[in-house]
């Protein structure tokens, strides 16, 4: 790891952490926040968990922030994912997450699980979703 990258890490998981704090989690008080780096800029976006009453119309932290560069950049091309919540050991992204980032990102995006101290354990896409759902179209390439 470059001094580089230690250095946009700690920025992400600063931005993470600090949206983390403005999550809407008044039903369960899960707190999440995320944080992506955008490959080839210094642009670190960062998001949290959006609760609702109905449950199922609940956004989790890691979707908004892919949500949040498609609407700044028309297309999603970032190069690692920080999602910081208070568990430990840290939470993952859950199945929809990790289908959503399947779908903009490749097999080995770096995904960084960290408490608001820091970094407890790094893995990738391909190995949380090791088997994504794929579109029919998909097969045929």
């Amino acid at each position: 790891m470059t001094a580089n990258n230690d250095a946009v890490q700690r920025r992400m998981l600063e931005q993470a952490a600090a949206t983390r704090e403005h999550a809407y989690a008044p039903y369960s008080h899960f707190r999440v926040g995320a944080a992506v780096h955008v490959t080839g800029t210094d642009e670190i976006i960062g998001a949290c968990n959006v609760e609702n009453v109905s449950y199922g119309a609940t956004v989790c932290a890691e979707r908004n922030a892919i949500f949040a560069t498609i609407a700044r950049y028309g297309s999603v091309d970032i190069d690692q994912l920080i999602v910081v919540s208070d568990d430990d050991p840290p939470a993952v992204p859950c199945a929809l997450c990790l289908q959503v980032l399947q779908e903009f990102c490749p097999q080995d995006l770096a995904i960084h699980l960290a408490t608001p101290e820091g970094i407890q354990r790094t893995v990738t896409l391909g190995e949380l979703l090791p088997h994504p759902f794929k579109s029919f179209h998909e097969h045929e390439e």
